[in-house]
């Protein structure tokens, strides 16, 4: 069944909601939460040569020689070492790479990424 308007005088009028107060909703802003970041370490080991975590170090964590003998020592002497902190996706690739890196020159060097 569909309804038709006899006339003009049936139309609604202009003024339709006139006195009627609409209440609009505050705009709220997303708050965008920053990404977990995790840190990248290095495990020291009794066979892997310091000369091998230096290099290690620089190439896939671009650290100076400086930079890299100084972690390279922290974990000889403490366990292990901080490379650096990132987010998950780029702490699981650089621990893959290190791993992959390590394994293909017969090294025993350990990797591992924890939260921060």
């Amino acid at each position: 069944m569909s309804t038709r308007l006899s006339n003009e005088n049936d139309l609604p009028d202009d003024n339709f909601g006139e006195g009627v107060q609409t209440l609009e909703k505050p705009v709220v802003k997303p708050k965008n939460k920053r990404p977990s970041l995790y840190k990248v370490l290095i495990l020291n080991d009794d066979y892997t040569p310091m000369e091998f975590v230096v290099h290690v170090l620089e190439r896939y964590f671009h650290k100076n020689r400086d930079e890299a003998t100084s972690i390279m020592l922290k974990v000889h002497h403490d366990g292990a070492g901080v490379c650096g902190v990132y987010t998950y996706e780029v702490a699981e690739t650089k621990v893959m790479q290190v791993m992959e890196f390590a394994r293909q020159h017969q090294h025993p060097l350990q990797c591992v990424m924890e939260r921060e």
